[in-house]
């Protein structure tokens, strides 16, 4: 690693889930944890995904995406972060379809206008070893597990499925009525997760809407994750609750996630520029430049 190298950042937010984006296609380094940490704790950049596009690794795609959370640990996908990508990344690449690379698969972007943003997130997993679990669930529309007294469970029987990656669907009568920031790092942090998971509780209004609310994995609460909003339609759909495309209501607004009849889940929403600048990196550290 150089010793130092800048680079432009955009602070920007999909429904209220806090993204910063980096420009790192001009540089060779790659971020360690400490170095994402580390830009989580500036102030005026504090977020819970961080996705760092570098220079594309195949020549029909605009960059590669590595994607931290807060925590500095590495997610698989991000599908609220892939629009503030597709945002940022629209005036320098002048073009609104664009194709990027991710751990979790190329993802296509599309700016369809007044600032809402279209992600190809991909085909859902549900193999139990692709989620992944510890053990074997053939049928992973409900896996045994719960949290709370044995006769009366606080959640249990989640819907499971890897969008990118891991996520538990707990359904629910009342969204409200469960202690997110209490429960959620125990079933994160869940031995059945191997990999740790996303945890999500879902309400479902009608067929064609459900309300969530996310404890995320590496970043904790949020006001939206979207990789959930689709877990929830793809599990939903699975469990016959809700309908292939439906509306999903997270804290910080609504999401449309439709799963397509060739297994494809598109998720459509908005993403807004809040700031933007230039950082400076050197090991384990970064810094406003001045």
């Amino acid at each position: 690693m150089v010793a130092e190298f800048s680079v432009h950042f955009w602070k920007m937010n999909g429904l209220g889930n806090e993204i910063v984006v980096l420009d790192m296609r001009a540089v060779d380094d790659v971020l360690s944890g400490g170095q994402a940490e580390a830009v989580a704790a500036l102030e005026g950049l504090a977020f819970d995904q961080l996705m760092a596009v570098h220079r594309p690794r195949s020549g029909d795609t605009d960059g590669f995406i590595r994607i931290y959370n807060s925590d500095g640990s590495h997610a698989g996908a991000c599908g609220n972060g892939m629009r503030c990508v597709g945002l940022a990344f629209q005036p320098l690449l002048d073009k609104t379809a664009q194709t990027f690379e991710t751990p979790a698969g190329p993802l296509p972007v599309r700016v369809t206008g007044a600032g809402r943003i279209a992600v190809g997130m991909g085909a859902p997993k549900f193999d139990w070893q692709a989620i992944p679990l510890a053990e074997e669930f053939r049928d992973t529309r409900y896996i045994e597990l719960q949290i709370g007294p044995i006769d009366k469970p606080i959640l249990h029987s989640p819907s499971v499925a890897n969008i990118g990656n891991p996520h538990a669907v707990f359904w629910v009568d009342d969204v409200e009525a469960y202690d997110l920031a209490r429960v959620g790092p125990l079933l994160e942090n869940h031995p059945i997760f191997p990999d740790r998971a996303n945890i999500t509780i879902a309400n479902v209004t009608d067929r064609a809407h459900v309300t969530i609310r996310t404890w995320e994995r590496g970043a904790g609460l949020t006001k939206a994750c979207g990789s959930a909003a689709c877990a929830a339609v793809v599990c939903g759909a699975r469990t016959n609750r809700l309908n292939r495309e439906a509306t999903v209501t997270l804290p910080g607004g609504d999401l449309q996630i439709r799963w397509t009849d060739n297994d494809q889940i598109i998720m459509t929403g908005p993403a807004e520029h809040e700031h933007e600048g230039t950082l400076t990196f050197s090991p384990e550290a970064a810094r406003l430049a001045a």
